[in-house]
């Protein structure tokens, strides 16, 4: 039972209320292996007019089952209205620190470790292993034993080094590379779920004569408490455990030395296992009380075994602000049509895309593009819908380009900047009405900075996400507007896609006037002719599938993020994280067109903009290089002695047959010829000739995306 403070309206539950009930109560009953029992109540906590940051208080009288909803129908691509989330805050009557995150779903067995011990447990081959920090910043070592193995008297164990080699990372994350191998290269474990995503696996566990060292002799230890553990199992002795150190924050400096700080872990953080074959386990809470590698206070360590009947989903958790909840990696609408024509995913800010496609490769989904047509994926996108009296106010201030040029059913690329003149990040603008605007970027944080310049500025205008309302496919290519002429059905009062113009959108429906909702743009990522289609995600797979059957008789293939990587680098087109971040402006990005002149009202940025505009300290530019070497992301840029600059992003062009690159240079040598050496090793033992050169290096007058 619970009251409420604050406006509530008792209500019976019904419609989209009732069915949100049923659907999470049924999902609570499978969580707890039983039924809640018990009769519903329902109230209405907020009108479908409260305001943002609308707040009711809940206290709890006496235990229950309480399920929240936030029930909402399908936005359809030209509307602007989608259905909002609820944040929800506990506060329980114990320590916060101490409340484990529910399970995810009934467990076979729960072992608590207590702070600074260990505690040894097997598992069965496909059984799921989930180590929970309880009360975060605290440390967890885990083996795991092939149990088969010790019967016949051997000891096989997770191999830090093996795994590192294969699998190509520090530490596996969930998705190709998952795998926890020993020193047979046999996979023992394998991640599928990892809220934190930082962890250590470079070092021993603890062990008696770090303590020693540090003068604290008899000081409780890791490696001592797993000899304990694991003394039961046949396991020898030893002394300094290799181990696989969950939530412990290691760092390899550039000069190779070995630093370490508090953990990333927060209370109830967890990483999810699966065994890969039959396991004797041993996980523990660290001892470690003498430095910042547990918060200075060991605290308890949680493991629950899961039966691995259950289907739990591949993830990698993001927060889009310190104290955000976590998300898990998703997959898009689309990704039941990509699945089934690969199994090459990457994740990409908190999606689950494809890099490459089985039958095609990297190599002929590029060529599909520039020579014919090709479909991808981009959901990934962030969208938000900016809406109200003061919509155009909030979005001319917090953008650099104009927006009371830009008409409705026009888009424009633009910049977002911090004050200092910074990026934040850079999309496009869709003008949806005279009231009603479409930011599409990257960058998750792009609405709440927008929720907080309309605060601070006390505008009238609503920002609300959209990402899960609408997601998008793009097709590129010369064949794109031929194959999307003839599915695309548009009302008499919107534009045909045959006569829609560059930078422009339409909004119709797929085959005919009865068909799926779409909003068609003529956008893309490719320096190709070529539209993206935006739709709810409920209906992905039957656009796919509509553009798969009408794109076949023009050769259409599908395209991973590897190839379109290619695309973008040879088209000029910036990346985030490479040609800029947030100490990078619109001009050292190589955007400076999207900060015009003469704009005369004030934005986010401006009085430094413009003083960019006239001393600008870097320029992006094109390199041309020189012979048949490698080159990429982060390698220096030379005149002599002297460090100039840095490689942004570069590729071997296939049309181009050559070397090319994106680089920020100091601006006083960022001219066309101007000879330059990409540094290789420590940078001066090895370098690479090369050429500033304008840039796109591919079709520099973008006469194909304007065809």
């Amino acid at each position: 039972m619970v009251s409420i403070d604050g406006t509530a309206t008792d209500v019976p539950p019904s419609g989209g209320l009732a069915d949100a009930l049923a659907d999470a109560r049924a999902a609570w009953d499978r969580a707890i292996g039983g039924t809640a029992g018990g009769a519903c109540v329902g109230h209405v906590l907020f009108a479908d007019d409260a305001p943002e940051g609308a707040t009711a208080v809940l206290h709890v009288a006496r235990a229950g089952t309480l399920l929240l909803a936030a029930p909402g129908g399908r936005m359809e691509p030209g509307q602007n209205s989608p259905p909002t989330a609820l944040d929800v805050t506990l506060h329980g009557a114990g320590p916060a620190g101490d409340r484990l995150p529910d399970p995810l779903a009934p467990p076979l067995e729960d072992v608590r470790v207590p702070a600074a011990s260990a505690r040894a447990f097997r598992v069965r081959k496909g059984d799921y292993i989930q180590i929970i920090d309880v009360a975060g910043r605290q440390c967890s070592d885990f083996l795991a034993f092939d149990a088969a193995a010790l019967a016949e008297g051997e000891e096989f164990g997770l191999d830090a080094t093996a795994t590192r080699t294969v699998m190509g990372l520090a530490m596996p994350l969930p998705g190709l590379h998952a795998k926890f191998l020993d020193a047979r290269l046999r996979p023992l474990v394998e991640v599928v779920q990892d809220t934190v995503g930082r962890h250590d696996a470079f070092l021993m566990a603890c062990a008696p004569r770090y303590y020693e060292d540090a003068g604290y002799p008899g000081h409780a230890n890791c490696t001592d408490n797993f000899n304990a553990a694991l003394a039961g199992h046949g396991i020898a002795p030893r002394a300094a455990w290799p181990a696989i150190n969950f939530f412990y924050n290691t760092n390899v400096a550039p000069c190779g030395t070995i630093t370490m700080d508090e953990p990333w872990s927060r209370p109830g953080d967890y990483v999810l296992l699966r065994a890969l074959t039959d396991l004797v386990c041993a996980a523990s809470s660290c001892a470690d009380d003498i430095d910042p590698a547990n918060g200075w206070q060991p605290t308890d360590i949680h493991v629950r075994i899961y039966d691995g009947h259950h289907a739990f989903a591949r993830g990698i958790a993001h927060r889009m602000t310190p104290d955000a909840p976590p998300v898990f990696s998703r997959e898009t609408g689309f990704h039941t049509r990509t699945q089934a024509l690969t199994a090459r995913f990457v994740e990409y800010r908190g999606f689950w895309l494809p890099s490459s496609f089985d039958g095609y490769g990297p190599v002929a989904e590029y060529w599909a593009c520039r020579e014919r047509a090709c479909v991808m994926d981009l959901s990934a996108l962030r969208k938000f819908e900016i809406v109200g009296p003061d919509a155009e106010a909030l979005m001319q201030y917090a953008v650099t380009r104009d927006m009371r040029k830009l008409a409705v059913g026009q888009v424009v690329y633009t910049a977002m900047c911090y004050p200092h003149g910074g990026m934040l990040d850079d999309g496009t603008v869709f003008r949806m009405g005279p009231q009603a605007f479409r930011w599409v970027c990257g960058d998750d944080f792009c609405g709440q900075w927008l929720r907080d310049l309309a605060r601070a500025r006390g505008l009238a205008a609503t920002v609300r996400s959209s990402t899960d309302q609408l997601h998008n496919l793009a097709v590129q290519g010369p064949k794109s507007r031929e194959i999307l002429s003839g599915l695309i059905w548009t009302p008499p009062h919107q534009t045909a896609l045959a006569d829609l113009k560059w930078f422009r959108f339409t909004i119709g429906r797929i085959g005919d006037a009865q068909g799926i909702p779409v909003l068609v743009s003529r956008t893309g990522y490719t320096g190709e002719l070529g539209y993206e289609i935006w739709c709810h995600p409920d209906h992905a797979p039957a656009v796919w599938d509509a553009v798969w059957a009408a794109g076949q008789p023009h050769g259409l293939a599908p395209i991973g993020l590897d190839a379109l990587d290619w695309l973008r680098i040879e088209a000029g087109l910036v990346f985030a994280q490479y040609e800029f971040c947030s100490e990078t402006d619109p001009f050292e990005a190589g955007i400076g067109f999207t900060v015009p002149a003469a704009k005369d009202e004030a934005y986010v940025g401006q009085d430094i903009l413009r003083q960019r505009r006239e001393a600008p300290r870097r320029r992006l530019v094109g390199l041309d290089v020189a012979g048949n070497e490698t080159v990429g992301h982060g390698d220096p840029v030379y005149v002599g002695r002297a460090r100039v600059g840095v490689v942004t992003s570069a590729t071997r062009s296939p049309i181009l047959k050559r070397t090319i690159a994106l680089a920020q240079l100091d601006a006083g040598i960022a001219t066309v010829g101007q000879a330059v050496e990409i540094g290789k090793l420590d940078g001066q033992q090895k370098r690479i000739a090369a050429q500033v050169a304008p840039f796109p290096a591919y079709d520099p007058q973008k006469t194909r995306v304007r065809s």
